[in-house]
């Protein structure tokens, strides 16, 4: 049978389990929304920007652990993919961006709508293709499949000519597909490989070595569904653990094993475990800047085992005693079989009584916080939701606050941090996984960046919950430039914002307004009642609220910054579901090592 271009195209992506395509389309992929046109087995979804695209296919991605896939077409349309990609890249997210091309005759010679979109991306992408026969095509989409998903995930563009998607040939895809991807360059590890045994049994011994071990996890992790095995190295050997912003959900975040988030924001009692270990377990973890703060005095004292599926991650960063690379998964199954059972020790109750003596805190006065709207959203649905952020201050509150039960239920933009990357990963999470309620934390400067997408929710009748922390205000930006640039606050200022409630109303889905704690939890209520179309929730904090703890970018824990706020510290506070009561010397401690001395002091005492 001759087939076009556009139809093999289709065919392969039916090969690969491809149920959702995101795009957008234009004059260069015309004959495949031509194809598209008499394909029922494969939804595609009209999105309103080529970035929403992009961000959808991620979100779809991050929730399900499958090959994300988005369409646009040449010049603008395949540049506006370009955030979300290096989005995904950044991330390590399995995702391929199939774009139109003009025709081949016309490349190189500024014809309409022409961008080389794979020179744009190399930076961008594990691997790109342009494809200028049809013959080629099948097999470029069988190797950009195979790239993105295997190995350490990545996205993969493949840039398909206009001429190339219209072009017949002979195509049988039983006999034409290929069913077994060799690339000679690209040999991966995989779940299926050999494991290094004796750098397990190394690592082994450390363990049963160290006094003061910490489990440091990524979001390397989470890629290779290892949260069982996770959780199983920490309980037999009784290793507290810590996560990256990416490994949230890599153990159950309620486990009294865990000790949350690490780093610029990260729980102080985590960080300064990191700190003071003797062994540092990392595990698909990179040692990122906003981890490590500055390198030389991260962890001095601590041996590091680090356990990547990427070699070129190893020693990168933070040089390891006993490097391991492989899959995640793989590697702790083996060495759970190598590990002593070791008893809880006096570190275990040392970390235990600093996260008791310093919990995550915030003022309980009557007003509406970020951390209560966070804790309030994450009890209506029992910590069972999926929840989508955007980046800014409400990124890091949701960090510390929304606790994981799960892998996959935790979507942020870490590496990159794009703003406007919530609400289109939500609506991809919510096309995945229509059976779990999926939710958007979002601030007033991001959620004005994708607003557009709010009319594909609406139009596929999606119950997705936006929830913007409103500051009026740039938050992030301001916060930095109240702490570091003398309170000189430049274009921070978004007073002239819309009406949330009226202009999700336009988009024809339902909007609320929160400016009290009771007024929260009545229209939290409303708002999970409501399931065909989405909700958004503008939520009116104090412009002043700052998200801490804080470690200054480059700096050590011995400079972390917590909480100063007098009245708050007058007032009770709210701390882990506890009312705590903290006098104003405790309160104002500029720097943790200061009240981690004066711990340790009364314990001794």
């Amino acid at each position: 049978m001759k087939l076009s271009g556009a139809q093999i195209l289709l065919e392969c992506l039916r090969q690969e389990g491809v149920t959702h395509i995101f795009g957008y389309p234009g004059g260069s992929v015309l004959p495949i929304y031509d194809a598209i046109f008499d394909c029922h087995d494969i939804k595609h979804i009209l999105v309103r920007h080529e970035q929403g695209a992009a961000h959808m296919a991620d979100g779809f991605a991050r929730s399900t652990g499958k090959v994300g896939v988005c369409l646009a077409t040449s010049g603008p349309g395949a540049t506006n993919l370009v955030t979300g990609i290096a989005t995904a890249y950044m991330d390590s997210i399995p995702m391929v961006a199939i774009t139109g091309q003009v025709r081949t005759t016309a490349i190189g010679k500024d014809a309409f709508q022409e961008a080389d979109i794979t020179g744009i991306t190399m930076p961008i992408t594990k691997h790109n293709f342009l494809v200028k026969r049809v013959e080629d095509l099948a097999n470029a989409l069988a190797e950009a499949f195979h790239i993105a998903r295997t190995g350490r995930p990545g996205p993969v563009l493949v840039d398909i000519p206009l001429d190339v998607s219209k072009n017949l040939i002979e195509f049988d895809v039983k006999a034409d597909y290929p069913s077994l991807i060799s690339i000679p360059s690209y040999r991966p590890a995989g779940p299926s490989g050999r494991v290094p045994e004796l750098q397990i049994r190394k690592a082994a011994q450390l363990i049963a070595e160290a006094e003061r071990p910490v489990l440091y996890v990524g979001g390397g992790a989470v890629a290779s569904g290892a949260q069982a095995e996770v959780t199983a190295l920490a309980e037999k050997t009784n290793i507290l653990v810590t996560t990256t912003l990416l490994g949230k959900g890599s153990l159950d975040e309620t486990h009294p094993l865990s000790i949350g988030m690490l780093g610029m924001h990260g729980t102080a009692y985590a960080n300064h475990a990191v700190n003071q270990s003797d062994l540092l377990i990392a595990v698909g973890a990179r040692f990122d800047d906003r981890v490590t703060g500055n390198v030389d005095k991260f962890a001095t004292g601590a041996k590091v085992i680090h356990i990547d599926i990427d070699p070129a991650e190893i020693g990168k960063v933070i040089q390891p005693d006993v490097p391991i690379v492989g899959d995640v998964k793989a590697i702790l199954t083996e060495l759970l079989k190598l590990v002593a059972p070791r008893p809880a020790s006096d570190w275990n109750d040392q970390i235990m009584e600093w996260k008791r003596r310093f919990p995550l805190i915030y003022p309980d006065d009557g007003q509406l916080y970020a951390e209560h709207a966070i804790e309030k959203l994450s009890a209506l649905f029992d910590h069972d939701c999926i929840m989508a952020t955007d980046v800014g201050q409400h990124q890091m509150w949701a960090a510390q606050y929304f606790k994981c039960r799960r892998t996959r239920q935790w979507i942020t933009s870490g590496g990159l941090g794009t703003m406007g990357f919530g609400l289109p990963a939500a609506i991809g999470a919510a096309f995945a996984n229509p059976d779990k309620r999926v939710v958007c934390l979002s601030g007033d400067g991001s959620f004005q960046m994708m607003t557009q997408e709010l009319m594909t929710a609406t139009v596929y009748g999606l119950p997705v919950i936006a929830l913007i922390v409103n500051n009026k205000s740039l938050g992030m930006v301001r916060q930095w430039q109240e702490m570091f640039y003398e309170e000189r606050y430049s274009q921070v200022d978004l007073q002239a914002s819309p009406d949330f409630v009226k202009l999700v109303e336009a988009y024809g889905g339902v909007g609320f307004r929160a400016r009290t704690p009771d007024e929260l939890d009545e229209v939290l209520q409303k708002a999970k009642a409501i399931t065909d179309r989405p909700v958004v929730i503008d939520c009116l904090i104090p412009t002043s609220e700052n998200v801490y703890p804080m470690i200054p970018s480059g700096q050590t824990v011995d400079e972390m910054l917590v909480k100063t706020d007098l009245e708050a510290a007058k007032a009770s506070v709210h701390a882990d579901g506890e009312e705590w009561s903290f006098s104003a010397e405790e309160a104002v401690l500029s720097h943790y090592v200061e009240a981690v001395n004066a711990a340790q002091q009364e314990k001794a005492q």
